[in-house]
């Protein structure tokens, strides 16, 4: 463990839990049991490339919203410097960011969820983005460095491709959209694979099939 950093957390298990203060109170994991959460992290408040994503995030809340899905920032500053940050960004660029935001000074979820880089900087987090699915589980995990900002519509493209994986039981292909095929599952015995070609897939092959929803 470097500079108090634990490992990062896994995909398909559990999240890593936390109660922290927030822009809209004190927050917990276990608040979110039910929906989809989209913890995001940047590396501090007042600075352009994280203003941009913020302003991104907002813009969309509503889509998330649809989708059941609730958003969560955070960084390494003080809730007091989230609120005057909200304020300015409302009162600068006209957008209300209606999600809470961690203040997280003594790091504590930053290190829980690997969020602090040494390699890039020891007292703030990098762009970490976690999708968190309703059972608590982490589903994706997204890393960005602090010159670069983020997509948003890719949070929401993957958000959808991980609710149609889990709803229909199928893979989504590279760049797949909500309205495109999907990947059938591929055969695991000899047998199944000699029927697969007949089941009446859009078959390029017996291990690469297609089908609409």
């Amino acid at each position: 463990m470097e500079n108090g950093q634990a490992g990062l957390p896994q995909l398909n298990k559990p999240a890593p839990d936390f109660e922290a203060q927030t822009t809209h109170g004190i927050k917990k994991l276990t608040d979110y049991r039910g929906k989809w959460l989209i913890l995001f992290s940047h590396p501090a408040d007042f600075t352009p490339v994280c203003t941009t994503e913020f302003m991104a995030f907002a813009r969309n809340y509503d889509k998330f919203q649809s989708l059941n899905t609730e958003l969560l920032g955070l960084s390494i500053d003080s809730n007091f410097a989230h609120i005057a940050w909200v304020r300015n960004i409302k009162e600068n660029f006209g957008i209300e960011v209606k999600f809470p935001i961690i203040a997280d000074l003594n790091m504590k979820v930053a290190h829980a969820y690997g969020m602090i880089q040494p390699g890039a900087s020891d007292t703030s987090a990098v762009r970490a983005t976690f999708i968190i699915d309703p059972e608590g589980i982490l589903r994706a995990m997204v890393y960005y460095p602090m010159t670069n900002g983020r997509s948003i519509d890719e949070f929401l493209r993957i958000l959808q491709a991980l609710q149609t994986s889990d709803a229909h039981g199928v893979a989504t292909p590279e760049n797949w959209q909500p309205g495109d095929k999907v990947i059938v599952p591929p055969p695991q015995t000899q047998e199944a694979a000699e029927q697969r070609v007949a089941e009446g897939y859009e078959c390029s092959d017996w291990y690469f099939c297609k089908k609409s929803l």
